[in-house]
């Protein structure tokens, strides 16, 4: 990465605060968060209550990078400020795509010619955990100060996106959902079977996509399940670790040394 200015990091990385102690636990800002980490990146955290984050892009001057259904601005996090360039990228996916090209030393997240095709497997993915945020949701780590406020805020945004009903799970319905999210990792674990020596149906080179080393589209599954590990209930967490013979577990311990939130 660049060098430091006067001591000072050259990124901040605003993201969205948790109950004390502040960790990362949103999907896209766990994105961002582990290809910052990835890339060794020179970097200070500005962790911006969840209530504030529309305000804190506005007067940055950043505009959202989303949409709802009805068109109205969807501002989240994460963000990026390069003091270097003095530049402000305002969703995850730009972020690896900015990293790539401004600090192009060390391994790349996305391999030249393959935005594409990684920006259509964010989407998907996205899709897939998207149906079974009901199960997490009641374990945010949110600010007790603001809790109440941030329960607004998602109903406020589940009705914009046609989410409308209780966002509570329990019961039969929590235990048919959950084996739905089983079913539908079922279906994206397929894909992973490619590093697999098939003659001895064994792992040969390691629980990633492309084996040993991640790149972002490993980062993108594991912003999710940074997502899924701080939010689902203890229980039901050590049973998701077990599914597809434990694929989600092995993947995260793979990138806990890119999860540091304490930046």
């Amino acid at each position: 990465m660049a060098p430091e200015r006067s001591g000072e990091k050259s990124i901040v990385f605003y993201d969205i605060a948790s109950a004390p102690p502040k960790r990362t636990y949103a999907p896209n800002p766990w994105k961002a968060r582990l290809a910052l980490n990835f890339k060794s990146a020179s970097y200070s955290t500005a962790w911006v209550e969840l209530p504030d984050v529309a305000s804190t892009r506005t007067a940055l001057g950043v505009p959202p990078s989303r949409k709802f259904p009805d068109g109205s601005d969807f501002h989240t996090l994460p963000l990026l400020h390069d003091k270097m360039t003095n530049q402000y990228v305002g969703d995850s996916f730009d972020i690896a795509l900015y990293l790539d090209d401004k600090y192009p030393d060390g391994p790349r997240l996305i391999a030249q010619g393959m935005a594409g095709v990684t920006k259509a497997w964010n989407d998907r993915i996205d899709q897939l955990f998207t149906r079974f945020v009901k199960l997490c949701v009641d374990g945010m780590p949110l600010n007790p100060d603001n809790a109440d406020i941030c329960r607004q805020t998602f109903a406020s945004r589940g009705r914009l996106m046609g989410w409308d009903g209780d966002w509570t799970v329990k019961g039969d319905e929590r235990g048919d959902m959950l084996a739905e999210f089983q079913a539908a990792l079922g279906e994206l674990e397929i894909y992973y079977s490619y590093t697999i020596d098939m003659q001895r149906r064994a792992e040969s080179s390691g629980p990633f996509l492309s084996g040993e080393q991640p790149t972002y589209a490993d980062l993108i599954v594991g912003g999710w399940l940074g997502y899924v590990h701080e939010t689902l209930p203890p229980a039901e967490l050590a049973g998701f670790q077990t599914w597809h013979n434990g694929r989600w577990g092995r993947i995260w311990r793979a990138l806990a040394k890119y999860a540091d939130s304490t930046k």
